[in-house]
């Protein structure tokens, strides 16, 4: 007989026998966990404001060979891979939710709510590298791909636009810029190839693309047809209408199946603002503007001005910072911290147009069953780990030529390898999840990676430990050894890791969750979860 959500809330809460965990899932986030440790330990021996900087100057020996290391294989891979599980985690509860006929968005908001929480207490309070408010943002994101309203979306942009335009916030066009984006990316994954209309099947699908294609075509016309362009316009005419005429046309072949529309999707706009990335660098790399002879034009100069306040502003800002970090109080570092925050928060949503196409792939993910039955699909993750790897870390290297090298009279390059790095990050990061799951399918000592599956169940535990914990150590309000070599920031790594790992074992052996897991899901659902392996209580939070 079938029993209500209402009569057993706990069944909803229960955690997941062994057999029915996926086990690949807490492998794989346990080893990018250590990748973002590798990646996180060097700023928190180096400002922030730096993230992206690249290797720095006057490294040798053992240090170079840890930052090249970390820089090629490490950066941007394990937070693309980190936003992927959290796809996955995003379909298993969608999936599981569905299967049971129970609420969805309710609790999920919650959820979603409480790691914005999560992270603005964690991005003021202890590290201003956090990455969980980022998360919280792009979920809220993705609900709006895949749930939202076509009319609620339209309105929120107009309410947004005239917002800007009546109080002068320039960051209220950002996130209407981005919410039209959203509602772009929902409209191709859930709008029909045809709709009804006065008994008439109606090809919608078809007509708005090809429009599409007509007003990107237009676009590439005038960046080289109309005279007097400024230059940045004559570049990107061309380069976004390419795009946009490319995507339209994989959009019209590849529409159907309605099932591979995440991953599609997922892949296509990741691809496209790397794509759009690169091709605005390629333009300032391979033809710099021309330099006169005698004085530079006004537009000319003018950029040239704006470029060293930028610079200088940059230098100041990790200045300002380093100073906090190594000489300032505790009060001085929440702050710096609380004004930075608050900065850069509108950003997020801006950073969610990268994070939301991985959590379509990890949604796709989960909804084919790939990850789930992992076994049955190996050779799709042979060839992820064999083609995506070189691929991808190839980009990298390829961007780091790149970045090195000067270009008389224009910009060094950087747009251009940040573009192909970030490109990278897709194939390299699947390359690492079809690596785990082959070893943790083998039949060979690799097998024993699964070692990690409990340090992955206790994700969101550890990575705020290492804030709290290295944050003590490195900065002036608490050890002050801020700004250590790099090869002891790897042995701190390695101490981490040889505590965490056989703790996260040890913990998991008497406890169902790790300690913030177990706050993130009574949150969740509202209710107290049994926290003792040998207790099956659930005690709700409020009276039912």
């Amino acid at each position: 007989m079938a029993t209500s959500v209402d009569t057993h809330p706990s069944m909803l809460l229960a955690p997941l026998e062994r057999g029915e965990r996926i086990a690949a899932l807490d492998v794989v986030r346990g080893f990018a966990l250590i990748g973002i440790l590798l990646m996180n330990i060097e700023f928190f021996n180096r400002p922030t404001s730096d993230i992206g900087s690249g290797i720095p100057t006057g490294l040798s020996g053992a240090n170079l060979v840890f930052s090249l290391f970390v820089q090629y294989f490490v950066i941007g891979k394990f937070w693309t891979m980190f936003s992927l599980l959290f796809g996955m985690g995003f379909g298993v509860m969608l999936t599981r939710a569905e299967t049971a006929g129970r609420n969805f968005l309710v609790p999920y908001l919650r959820r979603i709510t409480a790691l914005a929480v999560f992270g603005a207490l964690h991005g003021i309070l202890v590290w201003s590298g956090d990455i969980l408010f980022s998360y919280s943002v792009a979920a809220l994101c993705l609900l709006v791909v895949l749930f939202g309203r076509g009319k609620f979306i339209v309105l929120a942009i107009a309410l947004l636009g005239a917002a800007g335009l009546l109080l002068k916030l320039t960051w209220t066009y950002q996130i209407a810029g981005c919410l039209a984006y959203f509602g772009w990316m929902a409209w191709y994954l859930r709008c029909p190839q045809h709709i009804d209309v006065s008994k008439r099947s109606v090809p919608v699908f078809k007509i708005v693309t090809r429009l599409n294609m007509m007003a990107a075509a237009a676009a590439i016309a005038a960046g080289f047809l109309i005279p007097g362009l400024p230059r940045e316009a004559k570049v990107m005419m061309p380069i976004v209408g390419s795009m946009v005429l490319l995507l339209n046309l994989l959009m019209i072949r590849y529409h159907a199946p309605a099932a591979a529309r995440p991953w599609r999707i997922g892949v296509a706009m990741y691809v496209f603002s790397c794509l759009m990335l690169i091709g605005f660098g390629a333009g300032q790399y391979y033809f710099p503007e021309p330099v006169a002879a005698g004085a530079p034009s006004p537009a000319a100069a003018l950029r040239s001005a704006e470029r060293a306040k930028a610079i200088t502003e940059h230098k100041a800002e990790m200045a300002g910072e380093v100073a906090v970090l190594t000489k300032g109080s505790y009060a001085d570092a929440v702050a710096m911290r609380s004004t930075r925050f608050i900065a850069h928060a509108p950003g997020q949503f801006g950073f969610s147009t990268i994070i939301v196409c991985m959590f379509l792939l990890g949604l796709w993910f989960v909804r084919s069953g790939v990850i789930a039955n992992a076994g049955a699909h190996l050779p799709l993750f042979r060839k992820l780990a064999l083609f995506g790897l070189p691929l991808g870390i190839g980009l990298g290297l390829l961007g780091a030529t790149i970045a090195v090298r000067a270009v008389p009279g224009t910009l060094d390059g950087h747009i251009l390898a940040t573009g192909l790095l970030r490109l990278g990050n897709l194939p390299a990061c699947l390359g690492y999840v079809g690596l785990v799951v082959v070893m943790l399918h083998s039949r060979s000592p690799f097998a024993r990676i699964a070692v990690l599956a409990p340090f992955g169940r206790m994700a969101l535990t550890n990575y705020l430990t290492h804030s709290v914990l290295f944050t003590l150590v490195f900065y002036g309000y608490g050890l002050g050894y801020y700004g250590i070599e790099r090869k002891w920031q790897l042995a701190c790594v390695v101490a981490m890791l040889a505590l965490q790992i056989p703790f996260s074992h040890w913990w998991l052996s008497r406890w169902r969750y790790g300690p913030m897991e177990w706050l993130w899901r009574a949150i969740t659902y509202w209710q107290l979860p049994a926290m003792r392996i040998a207790s099956a209580a659930n005690l709700p939070l409020r009276p039912a």
